[in-house]
């Protein structure tokens, strides 16, 4: 499994058009082969901060969709990222 973390930074007043924008990437992650999750999600304290969660069972999964990446729009709308991937060995479920 490989999960892919962190975040971006996007100027506070266009957050909420970023993630709008990004509604489509998130769509097409979801129904990639091998994506267990995906979500760009706007943080609840930093106003230009998205939080970039994703949950793949590959990194072949991973490469299949990454491609090219952002859009020029969405890349140029970043202001900075601290996003890592993770290979994942062991899962213990907390939820039961």
């Amino acid at each position: 499994m490989v999960i892919v973390a962190g975040h971006l930074t996007v100027e506070p007043r266009q957050r909420e058009s970023y993630l709008a924008g990004c509604a489509d990437v998130v769509r097409q992650a979801r129904e990639a082969p091998g994506c267990l999750d995906f979500a760009l999600t706007a943080d609840l304290l930093d106003p230009g901060r998205v939080n970039v969660y994703e949950r793949w069972e590959s990194v072949a999964a991973v490469e299949a969709f990454r491609g090219s990446g952002p859009s020029d729009d969405q890349n140029a709308q970043i202001l900075g990222a601290s996003v890592a991937e993770y290979d994942i060995s062991e899962v213990r479920s907390l939820t039961g």
